[in-house]
């Protein structure tokens, strides 16, 4: 994936993401969680975590979450996806997951209650993963008609490059979600991603004949990367 051509918000806000890795300010949550031991509480797909002022910082700062307004003052509420849900307790090892009765869940009973209530989400989970595990900030793509948005650092500092949407891929799967089966389909992400200056990223998983029955099965899994752009003509010709 290319990285130039970012587009920054302001002068010299590429100087404050280069001078704050992303893949610091992660590790600086991870440790924090690590320390303080958070839970977070299952609510359908998504969890809610309680945070301090300090936390707070952190999950903002590394972009974890959707923070809920509530009239606290002390505290505040994070909306956490059930792709970033899964992370914390899978790939960063930093967060308890507790059902309604406040009983902490293990990796395979997130895992098997993330698949039952969504079909799809094996691979939205590698994907997101194989992004955040890149460094890339993640955040929901649902209003460019795409699965996920890629950013090179925090939103506020530059504009996302990329509208993700992720397939599988395999010896005889149906795609369960339809996308790009047509060029009409294929003609209309185009065009939404370009209009908005995006990338169209299309991320392929492939089970590897894994069945996804266990969180392990994970390390079988394969993505493949392909950006697809249009081919303007005029921008091909010779000059008259």
């Amino acid at each position: 994936m290319e990285l130039s051509g970012s587009r920054w918000k302001g002068k010299g806000f590429a100087d404050i993401a280069a001078e704050n890795p992303m893949s610091e300010i992660v590790r600086k949550l991870k440790y924090f969680l690590t320390q303080s031991k958070e839970t977070a509480m299952l609510s359908g797909c998504v969890s809610l975590l309680e945070a301090k002022t300090e936390l707070a910082d952190l999950l903002n700062r590394s972009c974890f979450g959707r923070q809920i307004t509530t009239s606290e003052k002390a505290n505040h509420w994070f909306q956490l996806s059930s792709e970033e849900t899964f992370y914390m307790l899978h790939d960063l090892q930093s967060l308890t997951i507790i059902n309604q009765t406040e009983s902490p869940l293990s990796e395979l009973e997130l895992w098997n209650y993330m698949k039952v209530n969504k079909e799809r989400f094996p691979e939205l989970y590698m994907a997101y993963a194989h992004l955040r595990r890149k460094n890339w900030v993640v955040r929901t793509g649902a209003q460019y008609g795409a699965d996920f948005v890629a950013y090179r650092h925090h939103p506020a500092l530059v504009h996302s490059d990329y509208a993700v949407v992720v397939l599988q891929e395999g010896d005889g799967i149906v795609q369960k979600n339809g996308r790009l089966r047509a060029w009409s389909d294929l003609q209309c992400s185009l065009r939404v991603s370009g209009s908005v200056a995006k990338t169209l990223l299309v991320l392929f998983v492939n089970r590897n004949g894994s069945d996804g029955a266990f969180p392990s099965c994970l390390q079988h899994f394969s993505v493949e990367e392909r950006t697809i752009t249009r081919w303007v003509a005029e921008q091909c010709r010779e000059d008259e």
